[in-house]
């Protein structure tokens, strides 16, 4: 004889809905259009562009500010989008390579990237774009060691390295390498 007592459904309790995700608004310049946004607070500045503006030219590629393929120009200063939050941006001016051009006109340092063939597989192009546009701005390298040293923030798995410097050696009109002195500039990270 079994003794048990038959089982009842347990219905279960309602769920308590979930309070709603807090919105912060956010003004930023970006590529010279002004932008009023609500983001929530844990929004990367990366994914801010490339999720919800459709700014895919910046690239997430270790999500950890080791690449550099992330780099974006905040204030013309070079930075891992990675790294920060949009909100820590609030009204400051971002330009991504998606901002460099004047319209059908590629900016010098596009150009002379395609004069050098300085990208292969093309991922790290925008960032290494973006950092050369801040390095060309920070005005620290004289020398294409020191741009060597300067760029060492941005990673390029197809090594296309010298190919780089030597685009930037261009725009920068920098002497031959055989002119060329010591690397003098601070080690060169992308700051966050």
């Amino acid at each position: 004889m079994d003794t048990r007592l038959p089982a009842t459904p347990i219905s279960p309790a309602p769920a308590a809905a979930a309070p709603p995700v807090p919105l912060y608004p956010l003004k930023l310049n970006i590529n010279g259009q002004q932008r009023q946004l609500h983001v929530e607070a844990w929004v990367s500045l990366l994914d801010l562009l490339r999720e919800r503006l459709a700014l895919t030219g910046t690239k997430k590629g270790c999500d950890h500010g080791q690449c550099g393929a992330c780099t974006v120009l905040v204030d013309g200063k070079r930075i891992n989008s990675c790294l920060t939050l949009a909100l820590m941006q609030e009204g400051r001016s971002i330009t991504t390579v998606e901002g460099m051009a004047d319209g059908a006109a590629l900016h010098p340092l596009q150009q002379a990237f395609i004069a050098h063939d300085a990208f292969q597989c093309g991922y790290c192009t925008p960032g290494q774009l973006c950092s050369a546009m801040g390095l060309i701005a920070e005005g620290q390298a004289d020398t294409r060691a020191q741009v060597r040293e300067l760029m060492s923030g941005n990673v390029c798995r197809c090594g296309a390295y010298p190919q780089i410097v030597a685009a930037l050696a261009d725009v920068m009109q920098l002497p031959d390498e055989t002119q060329d002195g010591p690397a003098t500039a601070p080690v060169g990270m992308v700051p966050a």
